[in-house]
């Protein structure tokens, strides 16, 4: 399993590049100001590495106990994709529509996108993140 440096070390990371492409792509699909294209994508962040770090230990340990390892296939990865953006979207959601001043229904549309988004962006970035740096007992 992942010590909990490398864990801090991947969430940072995915976060950081995440930012970095999401802010600018929130304000244009949006019509927001930069501003708060930066504030909900920085806030959704801080939220999101928060969860990602609790989600990731619970479920590495979950996968562990039931496979024997967390070395992760296809399919369990686009689960563990899905199952983190519904925790994260059930999350966000009000607190996205508190900041713009928008209903829940908007918020949730907004959210959406950014899930959609985030679901391909952790897929691709998890899957690159292990070949870099992959566990001693996946080299078996």
């Amino acid at each position: 399993m992942r010590t909990t440096a490398d864990r801090i070390r991947h969430a940072i990371s995915f976060e950081l590049i995440g930012i970095l492409i999401a802010t600018p792509l929130a304000a244009f699909a949006f019509h927001l100001h930069a501003g708060d294209s930066a504030v909900i994508i920085v806030g959704s962040a801080t939220v999101a590495m928060v969860w990602n770090y609790v989600y990731n230990l619970v479920f590495d340990k979950a996968l562990n106990r039931l496979a024997g390892t967390t070395l992760k296939s296809g399919p369990v990865r686009i689960a563990h994709a899905v199952l983190f953006e519904i925790g994260l979207l059930i999350m966000l959601m009000p607190l996205i529509a508190l900041y713009l001043g928008i209903s829940l229904w908007q918020a949730l549309i907004m959210d959406l996108a950014f899930a959609l988004f985030y679901m391909v962006y952790a897929l691709v970035f998890n899957w690159a993140y292990d070949r870099v740096f992959p566990l001693p007992e996946w080299q078996a």
